[in-house]
């Protein structure tokens, strides 16, 4: 009886083990984009910086009419 006992602990104590130790089926890594080398040169080429776009101006200027009103008032 302790012979079984120690049997059915024994496979459960090793089953345990297997799954903690079993790797992930699935393992997420990051690429790392590749370079672009020049045809001629066979260098790696450089990126294009792009732009940004000029803000634009949120406050309205005041006209010569409404600067001139403000001042007589």
């Amino acid at each position: 009886m302790a012979d079984l006992v120690s049997d059915i602990v024994k496979n459960v104590v090793e089953g345990v083990l297997k799954e903690i130790l079993k790797k992930p089926a699935s393992k997420r890594t990051s690429r790392r984009k590749q370079q672009t080398r020049s045809s001629t040169t066979g260098r790696f080429v450089k990126k294009k910086v792009k732009r940004a776009a000029p803000k634009k101006q949120l406050s309205r200027r005041r006209t010569a009419a409404k600067r001139s009103r403000q001042r007589s008032s």
